[in-house]
């Protein structure tokens, strides 16, 4: 029997190896591509935008009416003539000027402080050896547990006894550590940050204190920036003990100048919603200005990890 072997033209190309890598047919076309949203996306979206705008909405709504016309049925759904003295009297009446000082203050150094030593207790949770971590970690997770309600008391029984009442530091101190800080950076730390990094770093002679400076906190900024946008906010908008500890015609708060106003038998209800506009305003600014870096360190940081 003979085989007869037919040879390839000479200026025929060789194909190369599939090795299983060549994409076949329309949707492995597109794998890897940019992928576009539908308009039932778009209906989704614009309906959950719609809603998580209509409190703010209403909020300027109300801010610019008066109370016999607040208390129709139905309700107005558009702005009155009385949108802008509402907010100068509120601003006036409330002495919000002080109180958004005090507010940037105290939000601000609680941040500041949070971060820095959450970064620095979650970096020796996740990384660090020694005895006993498991079972202090274990009680830091379990204060979280405890309701604020209960830490009140005593709280305002030590600040009483160090006559700090209507002062800042009664406020800003009891908030520069968090529990869920030192969590939040820890569990980030245990992926984002590899062993072999650290390792690296103690061979070439680095003390702690130079590996947290060099290492940690460059590969925990995405988190950073994160803990800090929420511990402002949580800050920015806490009422409870600094209304306690705090007045009015004091050292207040945004918080508790607000609340000043719904004082009175009759409270007009369109000076407290001036009031809440006003003191809105600012963490929508925050938002808006660092909003984009904040979310593009966490795509970094989730590339990275």
């Amino acid at each position: 029997m003979t085989t007869t072997l037919t040879k390839p033209p000479a200026d025929a190309v060789p194909e190369p190896p599939d090795n299983g890598r060549r994409r076949r047919g329309p949707k492995a076309a597109r794998a890897g591509g940019q992928h576009h949203a539908g308009p039932v996306a778009y209906v989704i979206l614009i309906a959950f935008t719609l809603v998580s705008i209509f409190p703010l909405f209403w909020t300027a709504v109300a801010a610019s009416r008066d109370n016999a016309r607040l208390a129709e049925t139905p309700p107005p759904f558009w702005f009155g003539a009385n949108l802008f003295d509402k907010i100068e009297v509120a601003w006036k009446d409330a002495n919000l000027g002080e109180a958004f000082l005090n507010t940037t203050i105290v939000a601000g150094v609680s941040s500041l402080t949070i971060v820095f030593l959450s970064t620095i207790a979650g970096f020796a949770f996740a990384k660090l050896k020694f005895r006993g971590r498991g079972a202090l970690m274990l009680i830091v997770i379990g204060t979280m547990m405890v309701p604020p309600q209960l830490q009140v008391i005593p709280l305002y029984m030590m600040v009483a006894k160090l006559d700090w009442t209507d002062q800042l530091q009664a406020v800003i101190l009891p908030s520069l550590v968090s529990a869920f800080g030192v969590f939040f950076m820890r569990q980030y730390l245990l992926q984002a940050l590899p062993d072999e990094i650290i390792e690296a770093a103690r061979v070439d002679g680095a003390s702690s204190w130079r590996v947290i400076w060099h290492v940690v906190f460059p590969a925990a900024r995405p988190a950073m920036a994160v803990l800090g946008m929420l511990m402002f906010v949580q800050t920015w908008n806490d009422f409870l003990w600094p209304f306690l500890v705090l007045t009015q015609l004091g050292n207040p708060t945004v918080q508790v100048a607000v609340a000043g106003l719904g004082r009175g038998y009759t409270p007009d209800q369109a000076l407290i919603m001036a009031g809440a506009l006003l003191s809105t305003l600012p963490l929508l600014l925050v938002f808006a200005i660092f909003g984009k870096q904040i979310v593009g360190g966490i795509m970094q940081g989730a590339v990275k990890g």
